[in-house]
């Protein structure tokens, strides 16, 4: 499976079938201007504008934004309920994580969660591969609250979101934090915003994948 990073929590992952997921799709005034993106499916984790952008994608893809299973060919979507924020949703509420299964891989895109996942939402999510997680504090978990997460989930690649980089518009933490607590896990910084990963070339020793956003041309 291909991934490739647009910047936030949106990510184009590409099954060896062809089939192309764009997740959480963000506005321009995000700073990051995405636009006519190929897709079959979109996904969106909760209905903020930068998270929401379906006018992001060319066509007219699938839309999920709902908790349930969808089967797309070889490939199974789950939305899963979380909240947004540590109240239960009262400051912000709800976000779905989507469990995304294909090419041998078991994904997990956690959208804007906002609390450290409790014991029955682990175990509907089950074994993960590799783990699209929010970094950046402020709306979202930070990097301490994301290492916890990757420990109950334990994904052998973890690739942090929803941080501040040079295009985005408002402030969140950086990736360093997360790097800086990494502890075991081996960081491997691409300096691109496309990597693929297959069953056979996760890495052994668990991991921390950091890409370089994307620019729509």
């Amino acid at each position: 499976m291909q991934f490739k990073w647009y910047g936030h929590s949106c990510f184009l992952l590409t099954a060896s079938n062809g089939t192309r997921i764009l997740t959480d799709p963000c506005a321009p005034s995000t700073g990051y201007r995405l636009h006519d993106i190929a897709c079959d499916i979109v996904t969106s984790s909760h209905a903020h504008y930068d998270h929401n952008y379906f006018a992001a994608a060319s066509g007219t893809p699938k839309r999920l934004s709902a908790e349930g299973v969808s089967v797309q060919g070889d490939l199974r979507i789950t939305g899963i309920p979380s909240f947004h924020d540590g109240n239960g949703g009262a400051e912000r509420g709800g976000n779905l994580i989507f469990l995304i299964e294909g090419d041998g891989l078991r994904v997990a895109h956690l959208g804007d969660l906002g609390h450290r996942l409790p014991g029955e939402t682990v175990a509907r999510i089950g074994p993960v591969d590799v783990l699209l997680c929010p970094v950046g504090g402020t709306y979202t978990i930070d990097a301490r609250a994301a290492l916890a997460v990757a420990e109950a989930l334990r994904p052998r690649v973890l690739i942090p979101m929803h941080y501040q980089t040079d295009a985005l518009a408002f402030r969140l933490d950086g990736v360093d934090a997360l790097l800086q607590a990494a502890g075991r896990r081996s960081v491997r910084r691409l300096n691109d915003s496309v990597c693929r990963i297959t069953p056979e070339t996760l890495p052994q020793q668990d991991s921390i994948f950091v890409f370089s956003h994307a620019v729509c041309d």
